[in-house]
């Protein structure tokens, strides 16, 4: 009954249209989770996720949740969370992922998903990597742990929305370092991120972590870009 006052006099409003959202409705409502375009990656293990890799990182598997479209509701979400702190958008999506994901075959053998991580200096001014809540759900989800310790971002660079493949692949080069034991060899790694767009950071930091003795790789985004 409490809830219900508070919805009444501050109402929650949805992350994707703004509209009031009701009680049975959590972060977006029904018409944009009905309107979000689903990519289905998971249903298929050579999807085009999967073949933004090909000849690049050997991955078991690679997929995203939603198509990632300029001026659509999936990219008010990313927005949203990267950069006005609505962290519960993350761990909503990852929630919704791991439900899909949770009776792959592949995704069955995870140790341990790891998300792309922000330089200190980038972590400092945002307060949060926008990945962290979207992994800790899918960890708890999919039986897996999540860890942010292994993966390293040493080099501070600037956005990589507007380069093409060639340009980011030659400014991700030796971004990235990792941070391992004798206890991470021979683990499957999911590697997670927000936007998979050319694949180029996602490539990085996968070949970091194939630097680990008997290291597997997949790797999971929010979204996917067809840029």
């Amino acid at each position: 009954m409490i809830n219900d006052l508070i919805n009444l006099f501050f109402p929650k409003a949805c992350a994707g249209c703004d509209s009031f959202l009701q009680s049975t409705e959590m972060v977006i409502c029904t018409q944009c989770r009905h309107d979000i375009p689903l990519t289905n990656h998971h249903k298929t293990e050579n999807n085009e996720a999967t073949s933004k890799f090909y000849g690049r990182i050997p991955v078991e598997f690679a997929g995203a949740l939603f198509h990632f479209q300029k001026k659509g509701i999936v990219q008010e979400l990313i927005h949203k969370l990267k950069y006005k702190g609505h962290q519960e958008i993350g761990e909503f999506i990852g929630n919704w992922y791991g439900e899909e994901l949770k009776d792959n075959e592949i995704l069955k053998s995870v140790d341990l998903i790891i998300p792309v991580p922000l330089h200190r200096k980038r972590l400092k001014k945002r307060g949060y990597n926008q990945v962290t809540e979207f992994g800790k759900a899918l960890a708890k989800t999919i039986e897996a742990n999540f860890d942010e310790t292994i993966l390293i971002r040493n080099i501070y660079t600037q956005t990589q929305v507007k380069k093409n493949l060639v340009d980011r692949t030659s400014v991700i080069q030796n971004v990235f370092g990792t941070n391992y034991s004798e206890k991470h060899y021979n683990k499957h790694f999911l590697l997670i991120d927000d936007v998979l767009t050319t694949g180029a950071t996602l490539e990085a930091c996968g070949s970091e972590l194939m630097k680990i003795p008997g290291a597997k790789i997949s790797i999971v985004c929010m979204a996917m870009s067809h840029l």
